[in-house]
């Protein structure tokens, strides 16, 4: 197994408590990765679980494999691990003939895998194609086709949104100039222009002047706030009552969509207050399990840089 897939898991012991696994439980792990989490959790689930495990990157399901079946046979879960993107969970979960599942983990950070991988065209410190591609093998749309044919008011609409960049039209007006001279197809051309744009004075704080729009674009190319949102939706139709959601989320306009679909999902009565009763009859599908996000302790932040900005939200599932 490649190191990289040895990453230490955020947050693991919050994500266990909140789940509250039974070893009759059926698990989803809907971001599989090397499966860090789910190794812990097959272990608690037992012979008698059922775990399965989403990802598009055929990369780490083989690594995830590796991990799980190297657990003694009679102490196992069965184990069901499907190729695909966590925005088709009702397909995903037909195909994997369970009646419901009892318990859902969604990490929404980037493994460092596609990150570290030059050829993957996600990083803005190593040069490579301009891809982004979570799933390369079934998703079309690249980056380089983003920056060279969305006209610049997009391109400042997708940096503004996804990434609360502040220089959103100046980057989207340099990358249009740029590529009216040649095509943006490698990472190093567009951290370049993004440097040209931004001013030296802004560029001195805040990280690498190019994370931002980088990370808006990998947003738009893998569709991910509304596959995001899509996901979380049919997580909580194939809940059980008691069922549960637990959700790492990493930066903040993902956390809003997590945040916005279990508020939609725990709303009751949305009648106008002067009717006299009801008649919408709305009801709460769910219950937060925690007023605010769960922040990671400081210990953990020390020993795992890469937790800093995890937030955890759970549910459970109560009609």
């Amino acid at each position: 197994m490649t190191s990289e897939f040895r990453h230490i898991p955020v947050m693991l012991p919050e994500c266990l408590e909140y789940l509250q696994l039974e070893t009759h439980h059926t698990f989803v792990d809907g971001t599989l990765g090397g499966a860090g989490h789910s190794l812990e959790v097959a272990k608690r689930l037992g012979k008698d679980g059922t775990l399965i495990g989403i990802d598009q990157d055929q990369v780490a399901l083989a690594a995830a494999r590796e991990r799980l079946e190297a657990l003694p046979e009679d102490e196992r879960p069965t184990l069901k691990l499907l190729h695909g993107n966590f925005g088709d969970m009702d397909d995903l979960l037909l195909q994997a003939e369970v009646p419901w599942v009892d318990r859902f983990l969604f990490d929404l950070g980037v493994s460092s895998v596609q990150i570290d991988t030059p050829s993957r065209g996600f990083s803005f410190k190593e040069n490579g194609p301009l891809d982004m591609r979570m799933d390369p093998g079934t998703q079309t749309l690249t980056a380089a086709e983003i920056v060279n044919t969305y006209n610049a008011a997009d391109l400042a609409r997708i940096f503004r949104t996804y990434a609360d960049e502040k220089w959103a039209s100046r980057i989207a007006d340099f990358i249009c100039d740029f590529r009216e001279r040649e095509p943006i197809t490698e990472s190093e051309q567009l951290v370049e222009v993004i440097k040209a744009a931004i001013p030296a004075s802004a560029r001195r704080n805040g990280g690498h002047p190019a994370k931002r729009t980088f990370q808006a674009l990998r947003i738009e190319v893998n569709s991910e706030l509304s596959v995001l949102k899509d996901a979380l939706e049919a997580a909580i139709r194939w809940l059980p009552v008691g069922g549960r959601i637990v959700v790492l989320s990493y930066h903040s306009i993902e956390d809003r969509v997590v945040k916005e679909v279990f508020a939609d999902a725990a709303k009751g009565c949305i009648c106008p207050p002067e009717l006299p009763i009801c008649a919408c009859g709305r009801v709460p599908i769910v219950k937060q399990v925690l007023k605010k996000p769960l922040p990671p302790t400081a210990e953990e932040i020390e020993r795992n840089p890469r937790a800093r900005s995890a937030k955890l939200r759970a549910v459970e599932r109560i009609n």
